[in-house]
């Protein structure tokens, strides 16, 4: 379906892409929430990836996409500017060691492959605090522009809706939750930003992005 999800999903709607989406908790109830975004979730494990397309289905949620595939075959499944908002939620930190940093989402070598692909903004989400040191340092070097910093998310009232699996799990058992916003640019992130001022009040909290009432042009990168 590359360059052809307009026509998988029958609507020009903009995309919104999880990568890792587990068991497709947070993807169902966005899907469910804003019928007027199209949302793709990408998983590696297909029996993981099953489950997901099952909640989604018995939560009557919006027709969503789901991948079986890696984070770096994107750009054969995607042109540049299909998709606008990309969530990393709880990836995998890998150990804290030098040769395993090329494998974490947000090393450079993959933030420069959301921003080829025209990515206007990416939530990122852990419980790791040094996941989350390293990936602002990567996110900074590379050129994107940080918004919404926070190490404690949870200080403030989320919405459950779009609390992730192992977000609960680990917010639950007091451990402190990090979450960031990068825009590509500043052009891009100010359209991306007035998503929160659409109706749903309540995901403005957790940044979840509506479309707005005309289309969003692809940002420049």
């Amino acid at each position: 379906m590359r360059g052809r999800w307009n026509e998988y999903f029958g609507n020009n709607n903009p995309i919104h892409l999880e990568i890792g989406c587990g068991k497709g908790k947070f993807l169902a109830a966005a899907a469910q929430a804003f019928p007027d975004i199209n949302y793709i979730g990408l998983e590696r494990d297909p029996v993981i990836l099953a489950a997901a397309a099952r909640l989604n289905r018995v939560t009557g949620s919006a027709a969503a996409a789901y991948i079986i595939s890696d984070v770096e075959a994107m750009p054969e499944l995607f042109t540049a500017g299909e998709v606008k908002a990309l969530y990393i939620q709880f990836c995998d930190p890998w150990p804290n060691k030098k040769k395993w940093a090329k494998r974490r989402l947000t090393h450079m070598r993959f933030l420069n492959i959301y921003r080829q692909l025209g990515i206007e903004c990416i939530i990122f989400k852990t419980d790791n605090k040094p996941l989350f040191e390293f990936s602002m340092g990567q996110f900074s070097e590379t050129g994107w522009i940080l918004k919404n910093i926070s190490y404690n998310l949870h200080a403030s009232p989320q919405d459950p809706r779009f609390i992730t699996e192992y977000e609960g799990k680990f917010a639950a058992q007091g451990f402190p939750i990090y979450k960031l916003e990068a825009f590509s640019s500043l052009s891009g992130g100010e359209r991306i930003e007035r998503l929160h001022e659409q109706d749903e009040k309540p995901d403005k909290a957790n940044n979840i992005y509506a479309q707005e009432k005309q289309n969003i042009e692809p940002g420049n990168n």
